[in-house]
């Protein structure tokens, strides 16, 4: 058993299983007893534990990417050390990762789902750059697809500052060499560029169904990164459109200066080819400096910022330095003139003094006047309304400046046929109108194009509401499906057979599965009568059933046997469920009579007969034959049929409909007896057969 499970770390964190294995770690599923919540807990090996050096930075690093904040970054809760372990608290998963997800679908997945992914991937990046985090491990393994169709890049197990030192290749080639990038693979500096090619080796893979380059030996794919060129996407699949081969490539090339310089650079050119697939993005290449041009001396900061200055061409330029400027001579002058004592008898002190006496209270009456009478003389300031027609909700993300101080919203999709599908087609307040302070919250609606139609993420939805969506306003053709979901609230949508954003068109298919609820455990009720009540209570507890006993006299019964159950043999039923029993009491004893003198024999009278008493009759049940008949005229081909008799099953076995109609089976018994007729399992009648 592993060591872990069980385990209570921090007084906090219960261990519950192990859900995966890492070259440097292994993650456990765990209770979090503190927000009673699941979490997933990344415990560092211990043969790597043991090296100082590497808990420092496990430790620096890990509180880095816990900073990170992202829709598409998994979410780290907590890094400790306890009890000599150092670990990382996350968010709990449920879904596939990327890589699974592209086995199970065995094929290039379709252009506009790959999109899909990548742009997700590359808003990632983008979070994680700008706080100065290089992942420098982009593969699909470390990509989770959740049932919604977002992803979340997890595991910065290997993640590194930009402003560390970098040293990549020799002893810390641990990124997967498939997807390594050149300058990982000859260990020279990496940047944020680097998880780009890296991305840019995925979405290859994603769109031809293989990766640009085999070997052998990881040192044979390693060198082929360095010096090969991959098969462009579209000899391999001509479904892919130019401008994505275009993109993919730009992401892949192996000179720093022609790949893309940021996320948010190929996240442009994504945004661009989504709106428009013939969209061919520009090639770039990074210009070389002139010969005679000196390279400048930049803080350290500002080198590892910059992404657009490759780091091999810096470190081979020399460096010059241009000395400084001659101070004119006047500066010299004055400079020297200021540091000369003051002549004596000078005015200055007396002007100086009542200039700042003046100051003083024109200070103190714009004071009063601009901060304390403000509102008895000024009107409330009134706003005008920026225009955010035509932009993106990136535009307004990335550049505040459009918003001039405004807030805003998202507000529906709509059709336009005068904006593009992304930009904003309307606005309110209106552009140009006033407003007050309190009122500079802008809420916009996204164009969805003219007529094109995307499917929506109705997951999480109440089921009518999806279903009024789907088939009322876009009119497609939903099918339903049920399941049980111990997470999903009955009534909700669980899951969509259509990603978000697919684009599609009336009487298209689409699946949804609807909640169930929690499955709550059902039981057969089992045939209870003519068995004794002790049999009956310890059938029923087995089950998870309870018995509601009432006494009852009966002729037919003996004492002590169940007579009549509530809930019909072969019903499913909920655990706990109450049955209501009837118990017999034996036969009603016949009523007491107190004879009359009349009515008494004289003692020395024989009776009339003499000879044997008979016994009642009712106390002997007598054996016989009967035929128990089971009518199968509404069933077809071979059906298993079975009888049982009280206790006794007397026939279990398979009948040809076709033939046996009416299928009889003689039966030897002590009557009555209660007769329990089951077709396929099913209890299709019961009935009791009387001598």
């Amino acid at each position: 058993m592993d060591q872990y499970i069980g385990k209570m770390l921090d007084n906090r964190y219960e261990i519950i299983e192990c859900i995966g294995t890492g070259g440097m770690a292994v993650v456990y599923k765990a209770r979090d007893h503190r927000l009673n919540r699941l979490v997933a807990v990344k415990i560092l090996k211990p043969e790597l534990a043991s090296d100082a050096d590497f808990r420092r930075r496990f430790h620096d690093e890990s509180q880095a990417v816990a900073m990170l904040s992202n829709a598409n970054i998994v979410s780290v809760y907590d890094v400790s050390h306890s009890d000599g372990l150092n670990y990382i608290v996350m968010e709990l998963i449920d879904g596939l990762t990327l890589k699974q997800y592209m086995q199970r679908r065995g094929t290039p997945l379709n252009w506009r789902e790959a999109v899909h992914f990548i742009t997700q991937i590359m808003r990632a990046l983008s979070h994680a750059h700008s706080r100065g985090i290089i992942h420098r491990d982009i593969k699909p393994h470390n990509i989770m697809v959740l049932r919604d169709g977002s992803v979340k890049v997890t595991d910065f197990g290997i993640a590194q500052l930009a402003s560390a030192a970098q040293t990549t290749m020799t002893q810390e080639a641990i990124g997967s060499v498939h997807y390594i990038s050149p300058e990982q693979a000859k260990g020279s500096h990496v940047d944020c560029r680097t998880d780009i090619y890296s991305a840019g080796v995925v979405l290859y893979e994603m769109i031809t169904g293989r990766l640009p380059f085999e070997g052998d030996t990881p040192v044979a794919v390693a060198i082929q990164h360095i010096k090969s060129i991959p098969i462009p996407p579209r000899d391999l699949n001509p479904d892919v459109p130019r401008a994505l081969e275009a993109i993919t490539l730009r992401a892949m090339a192996p000179e720093l200066g022609q790949r893309y310089a940021s996320a948010d650079e190929m996240l442009e050119d994504l945004k661009e080819f989504r709106k428009n697939p013939d969209y061919e993005p520009a090639v770039r290449v990074e210009p070389e400096a002139a010969a005679d041009e000196p390279t400048m001396v930049m803080p350290s900061k500002v080198i590892t910022a910059s992404v657009r200055v490759p780091a091999e061409r810096m470190e081979r330029e020399p460096v010059r330095q241009e000395p400084p400027p001659r101070r004119r001579r006047q500066e010299e002058d004055d400079y020297y003139y200021d540091d000369e004592p003051p002549r004596r008898g000078s005015a200055l002190p007396a002007v100086a003094a009542v200039l700042v006496i003046l100051i003083f209270i024109v200070g103190i009456g714009w004071f009063i006047l601009n901060v304390l009478l403000k509102d008895m003389f000024t009107a409330a300031p009134e706003y005008t309304v920026p225009s955010l027609l035509g932009h993106t909700l990136e535009e307004l993300e990335q550049n505040p400046a459009l918003l001039d101080g405004f807030t805003f919203q998202q507000g529906p999709v709509k059709k336009s046929s005068e904006y593009p599908e992304g930009q904003i087609c309307e606005q309110d307040p209106a552009p140009n109108s006033k407003v007050r302070e309190g009122g500079r919250t802008i809420t916009v609606s996204v164009s969805g194009g003219d007529d094109k139609m995307y499917m929506p993420s109705v997951e999480t939805w109440e089921a009518r509401v999806a279903l009024k969506t789907l088939q009322d306003e876009m009119g497609l053709k939903v099918n339903q499906e049920r399941e049980f979901d111990d997470n999903i609230t009955e009534g909700y949508v669980i899951f969509q057979s259509l990603l978000p954003d697919t684009q599609v068109e009336k009487g298209d298919e689409v699946t949804i599965v609807i909640s169930k609820g929690p499955e709550i455990p059902k039981v057969t009720v089992p045939p209870l009568v003519n068995m004794s009540i002790e049999q009956v209570r310890t059938q029923l507890d087995g089950m998870g059933l309870k018995g509601k006993e009432t006494e009852q006299f009966s002729d037919e019964y003996p004492e002590g046997r169940v007579i009549w159950q509530s809930i019909e043999a072969g019903t499913q039923v909920e655990k706990d469920t109450v049955i209501d029993l009837w118990v017999s009491k034996g036969p009603e004893p016949a009523p007491s009579v107190e004879p009359t003198p009349s009515d008494e024999l004289p003692v020395s009278e024989p009776p009339e007969e003499s000879g044997p008493i008979a016994e009642p009759t009712e106390a002997i049940n007598p054996t016989s034959t009967r035929n128990i008949e089971v009518d199968l005229s509404s069933y077809e081909g071979t059906v298993n049929v079975r009888i049982v008799v009280g206790e006794m099953e007397v026939h279990n076995g398979a009948v040809d409909a076709n033939q046996d109609i009416i299928f009889s089976k003689p039966v030897t018994a002590s009557w009555p007896q209660m007769v329990y007729i089951y077709i396929n399992e099913l209890l299709v009648n019961s009935y009791s057969m009387q001598p």
